[in-house]
């Protein structure tokens, strides 16, 4: 339990912002899911929108920057694979 008022106050916020991020980094799990699974009949223009929301994640600090890349570059390689 916090001492001050000043330390609930950070408790309270630190536990909004842990609860937005969490769902935040879920729906974006979940939308790469749905993209790996529509990979093969999908347009170039879907993949610039996935790679799009994981470049906010990661400037948000939804998800780090390397995780971000490392993403990007998988889904950009698997994308090729699958048009081929």
């Amino acid at each position: 339990m916090a001492n001050t008022n000043q330390a609930s106050k950070r408790a309270r916020q630190a536990d909004a912002r842990r609860d937005h991020n969490s769902k935040q980094r879920s729906a974006l799990r979940t939308e790469i899911k749905k993209f790996r699974a529509a990979m093969p009949t999908l347009e170039r223009s879907a993949f610039s929108g996935i790679q799009s929301h994981i470049a906010k994640a990661a400037k948000k600090g939804i998800i780090s920057v390397n995780r971000a890349r490392r993403l990007t570059e998988r889904l950009s390689a698997a994308f090729k694979k699958a048009a081929a």
